[in-house]
Order: C-alpha cells, then structure tokens, then sequence
C-alpha cells in the first residue's frame, strides 16, 4: 500500500435533522458569526431561532450567484468591521466557498490576492483559519469537507482557487432534509455533480486506499438515488443518499483530486454563467468515453482500465457490464435530466481553443487518468456543445 495524507473537516455530523444541533455547535465556535447563506430557504428561520436560543448573534451576508474575488473582499470587510469571530455557511456550494474563503481571510494577513493560484501570488495560509460552522442546502460539491474555494475573476475569465488544508472547516453539519425543497432542476445539476466527484476521483493518478473505499460507496449510492431523488423531491431515502454521496466526494476529491471534467468545467464556468454541475454533467460521458479511447491506444496496461470496468458494473447494477456500458448509462443519464449542451450557456466553436488552453493548466487535469492531448480535449467540447 502506498503512501498517501487524508485531512478533512475537524468534526462531521450527519443525519436526519441535525439541522437542530446547529445553535449548540455554533456557540462552541464563537459569539458573534458572520453567516453567510443564499436567497431564502425555508429552514433558514429555524436557523437563525436555534442560533438566537444558543445567544450566537448573527451578521448576515447574502449570495446569490457563484462567489468572486470582489464578492470575497466585500464579505471579509464586513465581518471584520462586525468583528465576527466565527462563520457559518448556510447555503450551497458557492455558498459554502464563501464562508470559507472568509474565515481563511479573517485569520491570515494581507490581501486576497496574496494566496489566489494562478492570477495571484500562490503564498501558503500561515495560521489557521477562523472557525467554520458548514451547512449544505444542496447534495453536490462536498464544499463542507474540501480544503479550497472556487473564486471567480471575471475580468480574467477564469475560476481560481483559494487553497490549504488550514481552511478546512471546523464542524460540516449535513442534514439531507435540508435538500427537500431543491426543484429538479437543481437536483439533477448538483446530483451529476456528486457523481462525477466519486467517479473521477476513483480513476484519478492520486487515488489511495482511503478515497477508494469513499468513492466505491457513493457510485453505488448514486445508481439508484440520482434518478429517485429527481423523480419525487420527497423521497427520503434518496435524499439522504445523494447527500451522502456529495458528503464522500468531497472528501475524495480533496485527498485525491479530479480529472479532467473539472479540469475543462473550471474555464467554462469562468467565461460563461452556467451552472457548475450541469457543464459537468454535460462533460461526464464524454471525458469518460475518451479516457477509455487513450488508454486503450497508449497503455492498454494501464489498472485503470479496470477500474472503469467496475464503475460500469456499479452504475448498471449488472455483473456482466463493461466500461463502454457506464459510459452509456452516464449518457442516458443526461438525457433523462434533461442536462442541456453547453451551447446553451453561449458557449460556440470560437471559444474551444481558448477553453483547452486553460484547461491544459488547470489542476485538476493534473491528476485525470491519462494526460489528454489538445485534440482530443477539442473533441469532447466539440461534442458537449
């Protein structure tokens, strides 16, 4: 067994209902919390009374669409000017980026930019960030156990990272019966999203013993839960399954990485405003089919291939399924969901050089299964449109 580091949230709490456990927990953190959600959800006033009964006050910061690098700034200022010394994230994923991109910041010296990769300086966190209370709304990114916030900049194009494992929150509470009342819309696009963080870790250069036990765990979950959870918001048992399965890809993806659906979803998403897991969603099935096709052309001895053989076994729930049977399942998938092409989002032809030229560098290509070459990334966008 080779090497490997697994870090995560200090505390996770999971479960029906825990939501009711948030006003104790949050008053071991601090007194005054900067809380940081998105637009109204309807478990939001019973937050904020066991917040109010545990004598936490509160200062509230509202996202509404995926957070910036000037979203950012603007929220540390208030936080620091209310002198908040601990921060909830009640929300989403963007939500989540947020809450912890500010209490990194609360902490650590200098500006934002100082520890931005790629258009900043990349520095290290020093000191530990701030303590971090982290609720998830929705069952997808795995935000509340991962070491780094998706930012924005929009005068670049590009989304980048604010990352350590010094951000990493102090308790993630996840409650699925917060994510009953998510439409199917939004079920199908963070749904996608989850599965695509225990597949692409699976087959990822970085996997270790104790993601793959993670990942085996959610694509088993995902198989039946996904399309339930779509069908009927209400149906307990799914909802609990698909927030477990972003619970576990999350802490996959921030101990193994990603691969190459990120890797293109992340310049996508900094030119366009489309939803984060609809274009992975999109992009699924096709990076799939073309990681298949170049490691059978250039290491047909690669383990890999049968890690892929397994996916397929599990997304289908029969013995006998192949790789190129997942990879079908994951195109019916789409089509089920209804995951609409990227061209939708504005996306044309002329934009694919600029997105494959990003997405060389991204880092999450770094650890896809096999490096893919500018054709062939070419083609899957070609394809995704």
């Amino acid at each position: 067994m080779k090497a490997f580091e697994f870090a995560t949230a200090q505390r996770i709490r999971f479960g029906w209902g825990v939501l009711e456990e948030s006003g104790s927990i949050a008053s071991t953190l601090g007194r005054r919390a900067f809380l940081v959600r998105g637009k109204k959800h309807p478990d939001l006033p019973r937050l904020m009374d066991l917040l109010d009964q545990s004598r936490v006050s509160v200062v509230e910061f509202v996202v509404t669409e995926e957070p910036s690098v000037d979203l950012v700034r603007q929220a540390v200022a208030q936080a620091r000017a209310a002198g908040c010394d601990c921060v909830i994230g009640f929300g989403g994923g963007s939500v989540l980026d947020t809450a912890k991109a500010v209490s990194a910041l609360l902490t650590n010296t200098g500006c934002l930019e100082d520890y931005l990769e790629v258009v900043g300086q990349g520095q290290a966190l020093e000191v530990l960030a701030a303590p971090c209370l982290a609720i998830p709304t929705t069952a997808g990114t795995g935000s509340e156990v991962t070491r780094n916030a998706v930012l924005g900049v929009p005068e670049a194009g590009v989304k980048v990272s604010l990352r350590s494992h010094l951000m990493l929150p102090t308790v993630a509470l996840v409650d699925p019966a917060l994510t009953c009342s998510l439409p199917p819309k939004i079920t199908a696009y963070t749904g996608m999203d989850a599965l695509t963080q225990v597949l692409e870790p699976y087959v990822s250069v970085r996997a270790n013993p104790m993601t793959d036990l993670f990942c085996r765990e959610g694509l088993q979950r995902a198989s039946w839960a996904l399309l339930a959870a779509f069908k009927d918001g209400n149906d307990k048992d799914a909802r609990t399954a698909m927030t477990w399965v972003s619970l576990l890809g999350g802490l996959a993806l921030a101990n193994a990485g990603l691969g190459a659906v990120h890797g293109l979803a992340a310049p996508i998403g900094g030119m366009f405003k489309a939803p984060h897991g609809a274009i992975c969603a999109r992009l699924l099935p096709l990076v799939t089919r073309v990681n298949l096709q170049a490691l059978r052309n250039r290491q047909p001895e690669n383990p890999i291939l049968e890690r892929y053989h397994e996916i397929a076994r599990w997304l289908t729930r029969r013995e006998e399924a192949q790789a190129e049977d997942g990879v079908t399942w994951l195109e019916e998938m789409v089509d089920i969901l209804d995951i609409p092409g990227l061209g939708a989002y504005g996306m044309t032809h002329e934009h694919i050089p600029t997105i494959v030229e990003r997405g060389l560098r991204a880092s999450s290509m770094k650890a896809n299964p096999i490096a893919l070459t500018a054709e062939e990334l070419t083609m899957i966008l070609e394809e995704a449109l």
